[in-house]
């Protein structure tokens, strides 16, 4: 369930509190007349089932109330409600499987600015990754997966190209087509500074390292599982379950593979470069494709329930 809080100019603040009266989505209406002083307008809360929410937010741009007035909304975990259960029985679908597209548009927006502490993280994961190559020890490389920022953008990619803002794919690409450049190269000079400081060296890429190599050495498996995590972190968004995409992130190897491709670079190993960079092109393609593959078909079959097929 969501909680809506709206601000509507005194004009329109009638039609919308009857419109809300009038949708069985929505319960739990309170309306505070002239409470909201900037903007100005009446004040008008209440909560909505997920499976009905994109309808009812529709509604409500349609009044202007982006331009004259507010629409917040925010995530409820727990209701105890006899009203609110109802609403769940009388709107068809499963709030769980419903996409509320102004919800997943605005989160994944954020996660794709080209941001400071986005690139940070990037830089972060990918040193971690590096160290974790030449150790040859998984579980930095887990860490690094955990650390790395790229699935909000790859995500904010998909949700744009299917509800066609272009602006959020421009913004994604951006994202990704700096963060992953800027982190190989810093990652790069500190591959070098570690060498000079005599903590590293190239004998320990050379070497033979039984739990990463899989990094730099692809098989249909990556596609398999890149394109399983795809689909995996956009149903972790779309339905509200963040503490899965940890999940998939763990699965992913697009930030381990850039590492070793940086790593490779820093010390001439062109061979093993060319086998990360394949590595990372196969998970960026296979978790796009899925991440459009599993929108379009939450569209589609969220289509087909709500008309009661």
């Amino acid at each position: 369930m969501l909680h809506v809080r709206v601000i509507a100019p005194e004009l329109v603040s009638s039609r919308v509190v009857e419109m809300l009266a009038g949708d069985v989505a929505v319960t739990h209406v309170v309306v505070l007349a002239g409470a909201a002083l900037s903007p100005a307008g009446d004040l008008i809360e209440f909560d909505v089932v997920r499976e009905g929410a994109s309808s009812v937010l529709d509604r409500l741009r349609e009044f202007g109330l982006e331009r004259d007035g507010a629409i917040v909304m925010e995530r409820i975990d727990t209701t105890l409600s006899d009203a609110a259960d109802r609403a769940a029985r009388r709107v068809p679908g499963l709030g769980v499987d419903a996409v509320v597209w102004h919800e997943i548009e605005q989160q994944t927006g954020e996660e794709a600015a080209l941001s400071a502490s986005y690139l940070a993280f990037m830089i972060i994961a990918m040193i971690i990754a590096a160290v974790g190559v030449l150790l040859d020890q998984p579980i930095l490389i887990v860490g690094s997966m955990v650390v790395g920022p790229e699935f909000g953008p790859l995500a904010a990619f998909c949700v744009g190209v299917v509800q066609r803002k272009f602006a959020l794919v421009r913004r994604s690409g951006l994202a990704l087509g700096v963060g992953f450049p800027v982190g190989m190269a810093v990652t790069v000079v500190a591959v070098w500074l570690l060498t000079w400081a005599g903590l590293v060296d190239k004998s320990m890429l050379t070497a033979e390292r039984p739990l990463t190599d899989f990094i730099w050495r692809p098989d249909a498996l990556s596609w398999v599982i890149g394109f399983l995590g795809g689909v995996a972190g956009i149903l972790s968004l779309t339905s509200a379950k963040a503490g899965t995409l940890v999940g998939v992130l763990i699965s992913v190897t697009t930030i381990p593979a850039a590492a070793n491709a940086a790593v490779a670079v820093a010390y001439g190993a062109w061979d093993e470069f060319a086998g990360s960079a394949l590595q990372l092109a196969i998970n960026l393609a296979a978790i796009v494709v899925a991440g459009l593959l599993t929108l379009v078909v939450q569209q589609v079959a969220w289509r087909f329930t709500r008309s009661g097929g």
